[in-house]
């Protein structure tokens, strides 16, 4: 038992150690940062998008599209984390594109082959391109 308590207070201390560490940095730095991560998750995020896109509905298997929309799904999640920098109309496409696309792959039968599921698909794939692309315009994003 007295164990936890020796182990918080050293996580602590390393926590508090390598905060000490990044305020070397301005603010303004921090938010030119944080604004290009926030570029690469969008350019993430759109050549996700693009490769979900470009499968071939006469010959993608299901486990292709859902591996494709994983990583579409995974790209918004690190979009999530920096949206911040995104203007609100912006923020608010994306979101709701991204949201769209996997209700609507969740709402797809058990038994939707590959072609079947990705003609269902393509306006939420094609609506998340666009805001994607949007948001990163807007963010003077190179790429």
């Amino acid at each position: 038992m007295k164990r936890f308590p020796v182990i918080g207070v050293l996580c602590l201390s390393a926590v508090f150690g390598l905060s000490a560490c990044s305020d070397d940095s301005s603010p303004a730095e921090e938010a030119t940062e944080a604004a290009a991560d926030l570029c690469t998750d969008l350019n993430a995020l759109k050549a996700d998008n693009a490769k979900l896109k470009a499968l071939n509905p006469a010959v993608a298997t299901k486990d292709e599209l859902k591996d494709a929309y994983d990583a579409v799904q995974q790209d918004w999640e690190d979009v999530k984390e920096n949206a911040s920098k995104m203007k609100d109309a912006e923020r608010e496409a994306v979101r709701s594109a991204a949201e769209n696309l996997k209700k609507g792959y969740e709402d797809l039968p058990g038994d939707t082959t590959g072609k079947d599921a990705l003609t269902q698909l393509q306006p939420q794939i094609q609506s998340l391109d666009q805001a994607a692309t949007a948001a990163a315009s807007g963010l003077k994003c190179p790429g």
